[in-house]
Order: structure tokens, then sequence, then C-alpha cells
């Protein structure tokens, strides 16, 4: 005769819970069994009240013999199965029996979630061990999905809707039944069918039919949508510096749009990565009676306004750094962002101020600042200051930058001031990126292209056009490798000694070809090197990670920065390096040998996506 069981909810009750039930209920149960006689019942009594309220002693642990129940669920019984745990010596039968009617009622119900439902548990042996035989793991035998609500209407848009739902349920029919996958499957279909539209989404029944007999379990759900929901307006908490309409700046939502959990966190993303706010809670109302317009609740904690900071640091491309720095994010009280900071290197020295405005309402967001610069790198003395202003915007996973800029540089080589430029340039910058971690990147590409000019006579001392093009590629191969390509390409048109070195080109370094100092690789021009009007950069790199931290890597690079096209010829480095992932990224340390050269150079940077 078929066994039917009905297992209801969303949630099966704890094995503890039903160990408890089946104690409280134990009585008529032995007193049913007609092989125990009245003493026997009433050690058995005598046993459950010693178990619920007394201390007892530690016999050890009965052992659970070989048997054919995957290593998983032999370590699920040995964790949860109370009665391995031994309370009495099994000097007698009795003993015996007594704890294998504890050890049945436990290990059935707990092999239950995994889906056996016709175990056979028995104790033999000397010394005695737990012998279990546990029959064929119950499969999925059928899925029943039913809808109600908005989305149960008769329109070809919602029954795409249902068909995708349905396609996303995850346990499907031949499946082994485990309690713990079924009510993993029914949250994910919940989460699958609130986060598009329907915000009030609820499963209303959800049944596990098990045929015990035949070893499987029919599956049935029904879930009410309720109403279509859509954004209404933003409210938002916390604020005392700024107001609600910066909140509303960085909104990814708009009034009338359909409600999606994953706008929702990309708005929450970006308030939390805007230097106003130190954290950022999203929620809707998702009473039905506001599906029309839901209100979007907002809940900040605001950053400090003013902030002081120190940094020190070391880099193989200009040695040891030093850094003090200066923000405000409510400059004239008025939510501009001023930054400004004196870095001190080895090789450079910077200062600069800048001063940036809250995003537009098309998303674009304008700086403006200045700048001040001191070099000494290759022999190549320059010394620089400009203005300039940029106005950017990321939509997607593209970012757009347009910028425009003048600045004066002298050069000096050789202790002698050889020459003065300045340019006023207009460029152009675009990113993409396809990545699935914009810090620690595994699998995908990001791509960089920049064009950009000046105009003799318009505050530049010569007609110039730079164009620029880096790109990198990043292959998983396993389950952690894998393989990092990288090309650089530029070309710049114009008299290069009328230009300054920000539109010329030199490779070399950490980030460029290893091997050698960093932009080594140039035009000659006395003792020192400057910058050419053609740049070409490759890189291959294959890294293994040992463990989750660390890994290693080897690579080749090859490139060269040159005045003409007929000029250029690849310099080759080639080494092997060690792999750090630290809060802020993965560290590289390498050593590289130049083929040019012929010398070995260390190299360390932080070895993320640009």
């Amino acid at each position: 005769m078929r066994r039917l069981l009905q297992l209801r909810g969303q949630f099966m009750r704890w094995p503890l819970a039903g160990f408890f039930c089946l104690s409280v209920c134990l009585s008529p149960v032995v007193a049913a069994e007609p092989a125990i006689d009245d003493a026997a019942v009433a050690d058995d009594r005598l046993d459950i009240v010693l178990d619920d309220s007394l201390p007892v002693a530690d016999f050890g642990r009965l052992p659970l013999r070989p048997n054919a129940l995957p290593d998983a669920v032999n370590d699920m019984l040995e964790r949860h199965a109370r009665a391995l745990v031994l309370r009495e010596a099994l000097t007698d039968e009795r003993a015996q029996r007594r704890l294998l009617r504890r050890l049945r009622r436990e290990v059935t119900e707990l092999l239950s979630t995994e889906g056996y439902f016709t175990p056979t548990v028995e104790i033999d042996g000397d010394p005695p061990a737990l012998a279990i035989e546990p029959g064929p793991r119950a499969v999925i035998g059928r899925v029943d999905i039913e809808f109600e609500g908005a989305v149960a209407e008769a329109d070809a848009e919602r029954a795409e809707r249902r068909d995708e739902l349905r396609r996303s349920w995850r346990l499907a029919v031949g499946q082994p039944f485990r309690q713990s996958d079924w009510s993993s499957a029914k949250q994910n279909l919940l989460d699958a069918l609130t986060s598009n539209d329907y915000a009030a989404g609820a499963l209303i029944d959800s049944q596990a039919e098990v045929d015990a007999a035949a070893a499987r379990v029919d599956l049935r759900l029904r879930l009410d949508s309720g109403p279509a929901f859509r954004f209404g307006d933003i409210e938002a908490t916390g604020l005392a510096l700024h107001d609600l309409d910066l909140v509303r700046r960085y909104s990814t939502v708009r009034a009338g749009d359909p409600y999606s959990t994953d706008a929702l966190l990309a708005f929450e993303r970006a308030l939390l990565s805007s230097p106003y706010f130190g954290s950022a809670q999203i929620s809707v109302d998702r009473d039905p009676a506001a599906a029309a317009a839901t209100p979007v609740r907002v809940a900040v904690a605001e950053a400090s306004s003013r902030r002081l900071s120190f940094g020190a640091g070391l880099s193989s491309n200009t040695g040891y750094r030093a850094e003090v720095g200066w923000s405000d994010n409510n400059l004239f009280k008025r939510s501009w962002l001023f930054n400004t900071a004196v870095r001190l290197e080895q090789l450079r020295q910077i200062a600069f101020a800048d001063v940036l405005l809250p995003p537009a309402a098309d998303g674009y967001r304008d700086s403006f600042g200045a700048l001040a610069e001191n070099a000494d790198i290759q022999d190549l003395v320059t010394k620089r200051v400009g203005i300039g202003a940029v106005r950017a915007r990321i939509r997607g996973n593209i970012e757009i930058r347009h910028s425009i800029s003048l600045q004066r540089e002298q050069r000096e080589i050789d202790g002698f001031v050889t020459s003065t430029q300045k340019s006023l340039a207009l460029n152009t910058s675009w990113t993409w990126r396809e990545v699935d971690d914009p810090f620690d990147p595994r699998s995908g590409w990001v791509l960089n292209a920049q064009v950009g000019g000046g105009v003799e006579g318009l505050l530049s001392d010569t007609n110039f056009l730079r164009t620029y093009m880096k790109a990198q590629w990043f292959i998983p191969v396993g389950e952690r490798d894998q393989i990092i390509l990288r090309g650089e390409a530029g070309l710049t048109s114009g008299k290069a000694d009328a230009l300054p070195q920000d539109f010329l080109f030199r490779a070399g370094g950490s980030n460029s070809v290893r091997g050698y100092d960093y932009l080594k690789l140039g035009v000659r021009e006395g003792n020192a090197i400057v910058g050419g009007r053609v740049l070409g950069v490759l890189s291959a790199e294959y890294v293994h990670w040992w463990s989750h931290q660390w890994g290693s890597a080897v690579f080749v690079d090859a490139g060269d920065a040159t005045d003409s096209r007929k000029d250029f010829e690849f310099a080759y480095g080639a080494g092997a390096g060690v792999r750090w992932r630290s809060p802020a990224g993965p560290i590289a340390f390498d050593i590289a040998y130049g083929e040019r050269e012929q010398t070995w150079r260390p190299h360390f940077s932080l070895a993320i996506a640009f």
C-alpha cells in the first residue's frame, strides 16, 4: 500500500524539534509494539525522563558501520544524531533495545531530510555498532508551479514571465530530494518573482508529497504575485549637511519606472561610493495599496564633511612617497567636493587642488582644478603647471570623460633649460568594463580609448592630434588560474619638441614593460630619455593561485616608444613574481630580465584593471 507523507510550508522543522515531539508522544507508540513487555516500557519511560531532566554519564559513542550513504550524509549523522552518544553501557539486550528505539526515531528523521524515507536501522556486532541500510533515495517525480495575482493574467508578456520563473526552478525532475535544496529552491523562486515588478509577491502554499515506497517526491507550489509595482517619489532621512536633491542626483530609479531590486541596489551602491554618505539603506513600501507609486525610502548617515589624511608608500617606479591631503565635501555649503594634496616622491613632487560638483540631472559630473608638478625621471627634469576642467559620466559599463586643459612645461636636460612648451588641449576618453569583479577581475575585459589635440596659435605651440588605446583581457583557466593579456598603442602627430610630455609616450616599469626602469624606453636626447610620438606595448601573463590569497605568475612583456614608426623595435622583458590579494586588490611583486639591457630588475605594483 502506498504511503503518502505531506510536508507543508516553506521550511521543515528542525530535527531536534522533531525528536522532541516524538519523545513526548512515545508512550502510545511503545505500547503498540507487542514484542516489548511492561518492564521494558517502564525502562524506556524512565530513560526519557532521565534524558530530559537529569545529567547522565558518558559511556562513549556508538560507532557507525560503513554503509551506502554519501560521506556528507554520514558526517551529518555523526554531528546531529544525539543518540549515538551512549548514556548507559550496552551490557544487556534491554539497554540495546532502548538505544535502538531512540536511534530509529532520530536517524529516520535525519535521513528523511536527505531523501531516504525507508531506512533500516539496526545495532549488531561485538562490540556493538550502528548498521544502516538506507534504501533508495527519493527523487523528484513532478513539479507543479501555479501563479495567482497580476502575473497570472492572460497576456503574452506575463505568460513569458511565468515561463521564465518556471525555467528558473532549481530542483528538476529526476534530481535527488533534499530538504535544504527544497527550501533553497523555493526561496530562489520567490526572489526571482519579487526582483522585478512584484514587490509584494509571496509563496502562499508549498507541498512535498512523499511516496516512500516508490522513492518519489512530487512538488507543488503556489505563488501570489500581488499587483505590479512602480516606483514613486524618493524620501530620505538622516540628512543634515546635504539636502534631498543631492540624494536624487545619485538615483538610478525614476518615478513611474517598474519596480526592480537591481535598480535599488544600484542606487544604494551609488550613494555608498559617493563622498557624502557613510551608510545608506533603501527600501520601498510593499503595501499592495501603494503599488501604483510606491515610495522609495532612503535612510543615510552622512560622512564627515572635512577630512585630513596622511599617506606613505613605496613604488618601484617613483620610489618612496609621502602625502598629506585635505578634503571638504560641503564647500560653500553647496555639496561641492574640494580635494587638495601635496605628494612627495623621490622622482616626482605634485601639488593639486580639485573641485567636483554634484552629479547633474543627466548623470554628468563636472570638475575643475589646478596642478603643479616637478619630476626628474630618466635625467629629464620637467616643471609643469596647469589648469583644467572635466565632464564625466558613467552609464552602465561605459565611462566617458571630456576634458580641456591648459598647461605650460619647462624641460631641463643635463642641467640646462632646453625648451618651454605650452598647449591648450581638448581630450575625450572612453572606458568600457566587462569584468566579473572591478577590483580583482578573473574574467572579462577592459578597454580605454582616447583622442585629443590642440591648434597652433590657440594657446598651443603646434598643431597636434594624440590617439591612445589600452586593453586588458582576463581569461580564466581551471578553477583558480588565469591568463592576462595586455596591450597599449599610441600615436601623436605634431612637432615632438613643441609638445608637453603629457602628449608623448615613454614605456618601461611595473605597469608597462617589466625588466626596464620606469619610463626608460623612449627617445634619447643627451643623457635623458624623452617622450616619443609612437608607442606599442604587449604583455602576456599566467597567474596560478595556490590559495585564495596567494599566487604566483610568469610573464613576457614587449614594447617601445620612439619618435617614428621606422625606429620602433620591441624591447623584451620576462620574469616571474608573487601575487597577494590585499583588501585594495592584488599586489604584484615581480622580478624581470630586460633583454635589451641584460639586467634583472624588481617591480611591485597594485595589479588591478585600469
